[in-house]
């Protein structure tokens, strides 16, 4: 038995989240909204670069890459990396599972179809090897690089999600770029977050970053009945009964937890020896 530091409480991982992404969400539609009718700036922006009174919260990605364009090295830019680092350091993809827009509205969009259609959940229809986000991260690092502008900073459905509600606030217009949302969220009809799982630089970052990461899925072979439901649930179709949920992938939003009946999967902060019995990436298959 491995002895965790702390076990999140599974009932409520689902609870939590749904309130901190629906927080999330609407910091992006309230910000705007105070800017322009209230004139009030004290937050300002969105999560490409987030600023709260004189706190500046900067995406490792979107940092990364304008340094590069750049080719200086500017101390503002990497301080607002700071603490979005630390926390994919030790708590992985959180921003992917907990916060990011898309991810809010393709889970808003499947809570939408299940309530009106009552259907199980179907497999994914599409299925590519995981490693594909890798070469994804380094072709646009290398873009980047080549054409001498931030490419995901310009194209980020996340970013782009802000950037089209402050757009639509302060110009009363939408921009052509917003169909990339709405094409990420079409893809999630053929497999689950598509793009989060093949084709988000982001998502590879915070992925790379977190791969030691402290906060990971457990799984507790014992008490497991293999009943392939966690595998089911997995928004990205890891399958935690193989030990992917502590995988570089795992975004630790918690779904599989939620669903495991017998108990078998836990959200757990574990020592640094702990999280090395928990290293999946030998035995994990691809897709």
């Amino acid at each position: 038995m491995v002895n965790q530091e702390k076990e999140i409480p599974r009932q409520r991982i689902r609870r939590w989240r749904l309130l901190i992404q629906t927080g999330a969400f609407l910091l992006l539609i309230i910000t705007p909204l105070l800017n322009y009718y209230f004139q009030i700036h004290f937050i300002q922006g969105w999560y490409q670069s987030l600023g709260i009174g004189n706190l500046w919260f900067v995406s490792p990605l979107e940092g990364l890459e304008s340094l590069l364009v750049a080719k200086i090295i500017y101390l503002p830019l990497i301080i607002g990396m700071v603490v979005p680092v630390l926390v994919a350091f030790f708590l992985g993809r959180v921003f992917c599972g907990w916060i990011c827009p898309v991810h809010f509205l393709s889970d808003m969009s499947d809570r939408i179809f299940l309530f009106f259609t009552r259907k199980k959940r179907k497999k994914d229809k599409v299925l590519l090897p995981r490693q594909i986000i890798w070469f994804v991260l380094i072709a646009d690092i290398l873009l980047a690089l080549i054409l001498g502008a931030p490419v995901f900073v310009i194209v980020s459905p996340p970013g782009l999600i802000g950037r089209e509600i402050m757009r639509a606030v302060f110009f009363h217009v939408l921009a052509i770029e917003g169909l990339i949302v709405v094409a990420v969220l079409l893809a999630n009809l053929v497999t689950r977050r598509f793009f989060c799982r093949y084709f988000c630089p982001l998502g590879a970052l915070l992925a790379f970053i977190g791969g030691r990461r402290k906060l990971k899925i457990y799984h507790e072979q014992e008490a497991c009945t293999e009943c392939g439901l966690c595998q089911l649930s997995c928004p990205l179709g890891l399958n935690p009964a193989l030990k992917e949920g502590g995988s570089f992938y795992c975004w630790n939003c918690g779904e599989c937890v939620e669903i495991c009946k017998p108990g078998a999967l836990s959200l757990r902060w574990l020592m640094a020896s702990e999280r090395k019995q928990l290293n999946p990436e030998k035995r994990s298959r691809v897709e």
